[in-house]
């Protein structure tokens, strides 16, 4: 019975999209309106997500057998037309189909120098094979529109879609691909020697612009008068409508069985090719690396892309911090009870605590076993000794000390980044979007303490944790909170001089990431129907998609104000696919430059090639995974990385997980627990800088001058000690799927 209803569904997915999917080679011809009936069935595969596992199909509108048997209907239909009478026109077309498709899709020879001669694995022969014609051509459609889609929204809030797969789909419409058309961030470069990184000197002029929310998104407008009438500036954000229809879009496609047959396929073909070419030429490989002078694994340059300020520290750390601040400030009044200040002292005897005989074991600050699959005891966690009073005095900005114990920690840690020269982090601070004065306090501790490093970027997270505040009136609707998170910066934005201390914050500032438990289900849909956010004034919090839509909207609109002014713009890097539904993955595969976790992308073959194919970077964490989702043995991230998506590691929360005070911690387990090789790690950490909003100075130094060319010829092995043949199998292995793709859409 699931069976037969699961293949219903898949044929009418596959009636709907299949005369519509290829819609125009023009980008503004893509975002057409999505039908009832497509709708319907986004409806429907949402409500599939939302069922309770036990009661889940065996078989998903998104997962995929292992063996990926093709429905012997149609493979006998597929038969059928070579044979029948009736159907001799039809075979004459499949066979020029099939002919055209039995050349190499790429020659053997490669197109760059300086890569030493290596075995290639090649197939040869008609390379839609496991699939008929027709499927492949559908899901080939389907892949592209879906390409153009994430490159569409990655454009409009400047962030960086690869040039390779870039390359491909302006074959695919006929136009000429121009360096020039890409679209990149842009970076804030390091001060210079001699230079203070506070200053607040040489700020563009107030602009006299005014900044106002509607409909959850800040728009810029000329004056007040312009406002009053809603006639914005001419910055380009998304579309609502636009939005939807591209999302149900996707949602459709990666539950369709063709599309879904397919990917799973080329996804198990990436794994075995991956295999083959390591044991045919990991000693080539290595020789490469052997004869690369003074550049070796430990001094690549690393960079830990997710880990969260409140514990970048090890436990160890903290444990002497405390006693430490203990033995030099007993006396010293650090907390406020009740109206009554205290002393250190009195604090920790309020606690029955002496900090002489605290423990790494009874500072009870490390994740184990009793955390997995209970977000609320890991968050219990940042609480030392079970005090939340500790909590606010050591890692808090704003306490009865100004945040000076949590940033003396962070100096200290990026000391110690700064003694190991080659490692580098951007640690997480957090905006609640409970007030406006949120982003003053927090700028203000960043000027007063000075808490710079050139080792150290920043990165914001907003926790989605709506339902608290507005159970407890701190904000009337959820636009309130949107607006109290972003208002402040659009207008320090356009007078960087009516809140100087936050300009400076903000100069440093890379990213916003949005953060909270992933399994919680809201149960509430992402639709053209949902309330705006000023009309959203129950208690229960949002979806995630419509968080991230709201998120990315608003950032996409101020990097356009930024770009303007010639300030920095900031990414979009959301924690996603930890847990909860794989629609979360969709939802960043089009907005997002980069996620943390990923894990979920196991569960969807159609959004797993997708992220392969678009190289959207994910920051991996199996340490953390282990001790709240995921059990170790069972991380996908060696599968990731054999397949080639682009996978890096990360420490997430180090005070939790982690017993070292360096980057290297996780590598260490990924060695002893999947055996990789040292070219595989060499990869792994390229990628680490590469994700990161780094200005094109530090990339340069980090990675040579052609870091933005794809493959062998952006690789400086004197800089990342990469071998030139492993890039190049990447680099050949991503065209060769693209031109698939291309080839599947022009076959018309």
């Amino acid at each position: 019975m699931k069976t037969n209803s699961a293949s219903k569904n898949d044929y009418s997915i596959r009636n709907i999209l299949h005369p519509t999917v290829f819609i125009s080679k023009q980008m503004t011809k893509l975002c057409i309106s999505t039908d009832d009936r497509t709708r319907a069935i986004a409806e429907r595969v949402f409500a599939s997500e939302t069922k309770d596992d036990d009661v889940r199909d065996e078989i998903s509108l998104f997962d995929v057998p292992d063996d990926c048997p093709i429905l012997n209907q149609e493979l006998a239909q597929h038969s059928m037309k070579k044979v029948h009478p009736n159907l001799i026109f039809n075979q004459s077309l499949h066979s020029k189909k099939y002919l055209r498709r039995t050349q190499p899709v790429l020659e053997d020879k490669p197109t760059y120098l300086e890569v030493p001669h290596f075995q290639r694995v090649s197939i040869t022969g008609d390379y839609a094979a496991g699939v008929t014609m027709d499927d492949f051509e559908l899901a080939c459609k389907g892949l592209y529109r879906a390409l153009t889609i994430r490159e569409k929204y990655m454009r409009l809030a400047f962030q960086r879609f690869p040039d390779t797969p870039s390359q491909f789909l302006r074959k695919i419409e006929g136009e000429q691909w121009k360096p020039e058309d890409q679209v990149l961030p842009v970076f804030t470069s390091p001060p210079k020697s001699g230079e203070d990184p506070f200053c607040t000197k040489d700020f563009p002029p107030n602009l006299g612009y005014v900044a106002r929310m509607k409909d959850g998104v800040i728009y810029v407008y000329k004056d007040a008068a312009s406002a009053d009438k809603h006639q914005p500036l001419n910055h380009p954000g998304p579309d609502l409508v636009t939005f939807i229809d591209d999302m149900n879009f996707l949602i459709a496609l990666i539950a369709q069985g063709p599309t879904k047959t397919y990917t799973h396929r080329r996804l198990k073909f990436l794994m075995s090719k991956f295999n083959v070419h390591e044991m045919l030429n990991e000693m080539e490989e290595m020789k490469e690396l052997k004869k690369n002078p003074h550049r070796d694994f430990y001094n690549c340059r690393k960079v830990d892309t997710h880990i969260h300020a409140a514990a970048c520290m090890n436990q160890k750390h903290l444990l002497r911090f405390i006693k430490k601040s203990y033995r030099v400030d007993a006396d010293r009044v650090v907390h406020v009870l009740k109206g009554k200040e205290m002393t250190m002292k009195e604090l920790f005897a309020s606690l029955n605590l002496h900090p002489y005989d605290l423990t790494v074991d009874s500072l009870d600050v490390h994740a184990g076993r009793q955390t997995f699959q209970r977000f609320d005891k890991f968050n219990a966690k940042y609480n030392p000794v079970g005090a939340s009073e500790l909590r606010d005095l050591y890692l808090k900005t704003e306490n009865h000390i100004s945040g000076e114990y949590f940033a003396t920690i962070i100096k200290e840690v990026a000391s110690d980044l700064e003694d190991a020269r080659y490692q580098y982090a951007e640690p997480r601070l957090s905006i609640y979007g409970c007030n406006p004065n949120e982003w003053t306090k927090l700028a203000s501790w960043f000027n007063k303490h000075r808490v710079f490093s050139p080792h150290l970027k920043w990165m914001i997270q907003v926790p989605r944790i709506y339902d608290i505040f507005r159970g407890r009136n701190f904000v009337p609707h959820f636009g309130k909170m949107l607006e109290n998170i972003f208002l402040p910066i659009f207008q320090a934005t356009i007078d960087p001089n009516s809140n100087p201390e936050l300009s400076v914050f903000l100069k440093h500032v890379t990213a916003f990431d949005s953060v909270d438990d992933e399994s919680k289900h809201s149960g509430h849909m992402f639709s053209t129907k949902s309330p705006k956010p000023e009309e959203w004034d129950i208690v229960k919090s949002p979806s995630y998609s419509y968080w991230i839509y709201y998120m990315y909207a608003n950032i996409a609109r101020l990097n356009q104000l930024r770009k303007e002014r010639g300030m920095n713009t900031f990414q979009f890097r959301p924690h996603c696919g930890e847990a909860g539904a794989v629609t979360h993955l969709l939802a960043c595969f089009m907005t997002a430059d980069n996620i943390s976790h990923g894990l979920n992308l196991k569960k969807s073959p159609v959004l797993q090639y997708l992220y392969y194919l678009a190289q959207v970077p994910i920051a991996m964490s199996p340490l953390s995974n282990n001790s709240l989702f995921l059990e170790y043995n069972k991380n996908p991230l060696l599968e990731f990385h054999k397949k080639g998506l682009m996978v890096s590691l990360s420490t997430d929360d180090p005070m939790q997980f982690h017993y070292t005070k360096v980057i290297l911690h996780p590598f260490s387990y990924v060695q002893i627990s999947y055996f990789s090789s040292l070219s595989s790690f060499d990869l792994i950490s390229v990628n680490m800088p590469l994700q990161p909003r780094c200005s094109s100075s530090e990339k340069i130094h980090f990675l040579g001058t052609n870091y933005l060319k794809d493959g062998p010829e952006g690789n400086d092995i004197r800089k990342t000690n990469l071998a030139q043949i492993r890039m190049a199998y990447r680099y050949e292995t991503l065209c060769y799927e693209l031109n698939l793709i291309r080839e599947g859409v022009m076959a018309d």
